[in-house]
């Protein structure tokens, strides 16, 4: 079994007039950007390790598939909504 670890990363979305958030673009931690293809699925997940809920998008960057997770911060901080996150696998 595999280790992993969040790596938080900027995402750029758009927001349809329902209020659906569409990723477009991962930044990632060294700054590429990196376009996403297309959203194949989208569903309620719990986070790494459960301690927060969240959403999880299985995206399609670059012709391969990729878990992109949208983790929905603390409902006391109304400014702050979540953030998003990509596991990346440790040896």
């Amino acid at each position: 079994m595999r280790n992993y670890i969040k790596v938080y990363v900027k995402v750029i979305s758009d927001f349809d007039t329902t209020g659906y958030m569409q990723p477009r673009s991962v930044i990632w931690e060294d700054g590429r950007v990196f376009a996403i293809d297309s959203v194949k699925d989208f569903r309620p997940a719990s986070t790494l390790k459960g301690h927060h809920s969240g959403d999880c998008y299985t995206v399609v960057i670059k012709g391969k598939e990729r878990f992109l997770f949208f983790e929905k911060t603390n409902e006391l901080f109304e400014s702050l909504c979540g953030r998003w996150y990509i596991e990346k696998p440790v040896a």
